[in-house]
């Protein structure tokens, strides 16, 4: 067993360490010094994620200055995306769980395994999805309570976000399997390839510039899906390329029983995870309809503005998430433990420094995305309403992420069900509706949510039950 180290890296260390996460350096993350390890994972990890964000980002932005309407149409797709994000997101973290626990046992052939199996759920998964979203689009509006206008100016937008899923599948899915390996560096440079061809042609087709067609609020959805097709073939370039840590090959893209199973185990699990938060937020957005599209136009600012913000939670969530597969796997359960807390500790630093800007800033922050006065002000609201809870999302997104990494998906989906759909989606209801606080009853419960959510999933891995469990 190697020693374990967590002294802290000084200020001379952490730069050049930074930069050796950048180039994506070569790392055996089950030995030497824990901070090293979790900034060389994080780093790429986060920046990653930002990329991933911002997508969404410029989507709203430019579709913006289109008017409520179209922006509202962004929300109601988005809310139906983060479904088929649950089972991204579900695929990936199984894919991820079982390629680190493999690599962190010197077994690169099983690894590669592990990636091929994902990667046969992920075509069947995507083509079911993409042909019911895709088909069923104005009616999955209607449904969420969309105004006639929305779906009349929207309905195509939707239709191409949805029958496009798949692209956003693999994307999510090449790039788990990469950080599983602890190749963080390669999916953080797809992700940079996807996002400035959307950068490129977002506008573009929005606004007809050039040769382009005009295609309106339905140019984002085809700016988007085609960068994210674009880097999820450079991913998958990466992927089949020699000399990288796992090499895949056309024989690992045959079912293994035994390996398919545990994969559809951990996946479907943690989908439903996923699900269940992905729907808590489709409840929400059905609440926040009942006050007019304009409020929810700034709640979905808001939320694509704190999504951005969460970044530092969402990568050193995933960096832990590798650390405890790996180290699990090399049998140094103490390891994991000690880089999620680690993780968790500087998460909840940087987010509570990120929530002090969003209290001073929040109007002129939502201002970039919409001037419609009642969309800013519900967006400003929110911004500051929810960053009060940033220091406990922090530790909340850190052990979540670190139970599924140790391949206890169980446990984290449990917390989600009990804190999203029993506490979150009834309070929430209760103060916007019953209570008569409007918007800000949402921007309440979402806030404390985030709070017992840390406080259950922190009080549970102290227990210590994720240690034991086989894959």
């Amino acid at each position: 067993m190697s020693e374990v180290s967590i002294t802290k890296p000084t200020s001379q260390k952490f730069w050049p360490t930074v930069a050796d996460a950048l180039r994506g350096t070569h790392h055996d993350y089950t030995q030497g010094s824990i901070p090293r390890a979790i900034v060389l994972l994080a780093v790429p990890m986060v920046l990653e994620m930002a990329l991933e964000s911002v997508f969404a980002v410029v989507d709203a932005f430019w579709v913006g200055k289109l008017g409520p309407t179209a922006l509202s149409t962004i929300v109601y797709t988005e809310s139906m995306l983060t479904i088929m994000y649950a089972v991204d997101m579900g695929l990936g973290m199984g894919a991820t769980a079982l390629v680190a626990r493999r690599i962190g046992e010197r077994d690169p052939e099983g690894a590669a395994q592990s990636a091929g199996q994902a990667i046969i759920i992920g075509i069947v998964a995507s083509i079911v999805l993409g042909l019911v979203g895709g088909l069923l689009a104005p009616q999955l509006l209607a449904l969420l309570g969309a105004a006639p206008d929305v779906i009349a100016q929207g309905s195509w937008y939707t239709r191409v976000m949805l029958g496009g899923s798949g692209c956003i599948l693999f994307l999510f899915l090449f790039n788990a399997i990469f950080r599983g390996v602890g190749d963080a560096a390669i999916a953080m440079r797809v992700l940079w390839f996807a996002n400035i061809i959307n950068l490129i042609l977002d506008p573009c087709f929005i606004f007809g510039w050039g040769p382009f067609p005009h295609l309106g609020v339905t140019g984002a959805a085809v700016a988007t899906t085609i960068g994210r097709t674009c880097g999820a073939l450079f991913a998958l370039s990466r992927l089949v390329r020699p000399g990288n840590r796992i090499t895949l090959r056309a024989r690992h893209l045959k079912v293994i029983p035994a390996v398919m199973g545990r994969m559809l185990r951990l996946s479907w699990v943690t989908a439903v995870q996923g699900g269940i938060g992905s729907a808590s937020y489709v409840g929400l957005v059905n609440i926040m309809s009942r006050f007019g599209d304009q409020a929810v136009a700034g709640f979905g600012v808001s939320i694509r503005i704190l999504i951005f913000a969460l970044l530092p939670s969402w990568g050193l969530g995933n960096a832990s998430a590798t650390m405890v597969g790996q180290a699990l796997g090399s049998r140094q359960p103490e390891r994991a433990e000690k880089a999620v807390w680690l993780a968790a500790g500087y998460d909840c630093v940087v987010l509570t420094l990120v929530g002090l800007v969003f209290g001073l800033f929040a109007h002129p922050l939502v201002s970039l995305f919409t001037t419609d006065p009642v969309a800013l002000a519900t967006g400003a609201t929110s911004l500051r309403i929810m960053a009060l809870g940033f220091p406990f999302y922090a530790y909340g997104m850190t052990v979540t992420q670190s139970f599924n990494g140790a391949g206890d998906t169980w446990t984290p989906t449990m917390i989600n069900l009990g804190v999203l759909w029993v506490f979150e989606i009834p309070f929430a209801y209760f103060l916007a509706v019953t209570s008569k606080f409007g918007p800000v009853g949402v921007f309440i419960a979402l806030t404390s949510a985030f709070s017992l959510l840390a406080v259950v999933s922190i009080l549970l891995f102290r227990r210590g039950r994720w240690k034991a469990v086989a894959l």
